[in-house]
């Protein structure tokens, strides 16, 4: 995590929260407990943020700082809600391109990504909310900005998010190496929604 992005202390995660900040991932020390930490725990869940749960070595490397046992980073985009993104893309443009991007974890090719999507006319990136990169300060310089220009969706299930994007009139396209077909000349009379899969497995 960037020293930009980087918050830690209970209360000052709570209100960063509450406060509607972009928390894109929370470190909890092993075996904290008490009243405010219980609190924090019950605000992870309500709003789906991601927690880990990790040494105190861990977070003493992350800050020197009195972390109280717990380290978050605040993602430098804003994320949108995957209707909110529908009704914000399709209000725009009525051939939209969104990308979905299943479990592509490392920060610097999602960023490349990112900017290659640009290159491509994308309108819309969705990414799940577990097992995927986070969007950081590296990320957006890889994705030479792109990041802050195309509108980035965070959903609990990919799965899910195809099925509702399919009710939306959406038609979804797999994209594979071994395809004789580049993504440019994926013909489509409506919006379509790209899926790409992760470094490991394709």
């Amino acid at each position: 995590m960037e020293k930009e992005t980087k918050i830690f202390g209970i209360r000052t995660v709570i209100e960063a929260i509450r406060a509607n900040k972009t928390i894109d991932k929370v470190f909890l020390q092993n075996g904290l407990s008490g009243e405010l930490s219980s609190e924090l725990e019950k605000l992870l869940r309500i709003k789906s943020i991601k927690a880990s749960y990790v040494p105190v070595e861990k977070l003493n490397r992350l800050t020197d700082k009195n972390h109280q046992g717990v380290v978050a980073s605040i993602s430098p985009i804003e994320f949108y809600e995957i209707e909110e993104l529908i009704e914000k893309v399709e209000s725009l443009n009525k051939k939209s391109t969104y990308l979905l991007l299943d479990q592509v974890n490392d920060v610097r090719n999602f960023g490349a990504i990112a900017r290659t999507a640009e290159c491509f006319g994308v309108h819309a990136i969705v990414i799940p909310s577990k097992d995927s990169a986070l969007v950081t300060n590296d990320a957006i310089k890889t994705s030479a900005g792109a990041l802050f220009k195309i509108p980035v969706c965070k959903v609990s299930s990919l799965n899910a998010s195809v099925d509702f994007l399919k009710g939306c009139g959406l038609k979804i396209f797999s994209c594979t190496e071994k395809s004789d077909t580049f993504i440019n000349k994926v013909e489509s009379s409506g919006p379509k929604a790209l899926i790409m899969g992760s470094e490991q497995d394709g």
